[in-house]
């Protein structure tokens, strides 16, 4: 026996007037698949009318992630920076300490070995001089408050522990152009601030020598006349230039200054000095 239901004109449900259609008691399989259907049409329907305003809600929150992530990984970068390049300048750092160790003991070294010689000359030395290739020099440039102890090598690993002098010039306080090199962003960041007249001392095997600033050039890298030889007792400075340059810097900054004082006398008294001694 069918049930009719009445539906009001006003009335938007479907439901009851679709159920007319069925028997009464139990549903049949067929109409439980029809139920099933009906339910699943409506269910898409209404995603389909959220779905605009879900993917409006994405697109107003997209930039805002974009920014974060951007701004998360700016900060991981920068981090990971700091941290390198506080592990160079600890490195550096500890270097020196241990360069500075050395350097005094060497020192000491000398002092006793030249007591002993001018005392007894008979006797030897309670020490073992140091080789000519491990003597350690000390370069003061007290303008720009710079105090170092300087390597021999200029290579990439030997300008990590300070400045280099470069094996096949002069040593300091000898004949012909020594030459030292350091990198523009620790030990020579402030050498542009020389200008001639400027000082800069250097201790070595006992003795001090003292030079003055003569002038300064900025050349390209490939310009090796500036590490010539000279006839005469002369100091140069190189570094990168700019010295704030980021990046590999295309030029490099060249300070010229000569000899005139050694161990507190002038070059021209002290050589006459040394050969009379001699």
């Amino acid at each position: 026996m069918a049930i009719i239901v009445e539906q009001n004109c006003c009335s938007v449900n479907e439901k009851p007037a679709r159920t007319a259609m069925y028997s009464a008691g139990p549903p049949k399989p067929w109409q439980m698949q029809l139920l099933q259907h009906e339910r699943l049409n409506s269910a898409s329907n209404e995603t389909m009318a959220v779905h605009p305003q879900i993917m409006a809600h994405v697109a107003k929150l997209r930039p805002l992630m974009n920014r974060r992530v951007m701004s998360l990984v700016l900060v991981v970068i920068g981090v990971v920076l700091l941290g390198y390049v506080t592990g160079q300048y600890w490195g550096m750092y500890r270097s020196q300490k241990n360069l500075e160790a050395e350097w005094q003991r060497q020192a000491a070294t000398t002092s006793s070995t030249a007591t002993a010689a001018g005392s007894l000359p008979g006797k030897a030395p309670d020490s073992v001089p140091v080789s000519p290739d491990r003597v350690l020099t000390r370069l003061e440039i007290p303008k720009i408050q710079m105090d170092a102890i300087v390597v021999e090598g200029a290579s990439r690993h030997d300008l990590s522990e300070g400045p280099g002098h470069m094996k096949e010039t002069a040593q300091p306080g000898e004949t012909g152009n020594a030459v030292i090199t350091a990198h523009r962003d620790t030990f020579f960041r402030h050498i542009y601030e020389l200008n001639k007249g400027d000082q800069i001392q250097v201790r070595r095997k006992g003795r001090t020598f003292t030079y003055e600033v003569t002038g300064k050039r900025i050349v390209m890298p490939e310009d090796i006349s500036v590490i010539k030889p000279t006839t005469n007792p002369q100091l140069t400075l190189i570094t990168c230039y700019p010295t704030y340059y980021i990046g590999p810097a295309p030029k490099r900054l060249v300070v010229f200054s000569k000899l005139v004082n050694s161990d507190g006398q002038p070059v021209n008294q002290s050589a006459q000095a040394h050969s009379n001694g001699q």
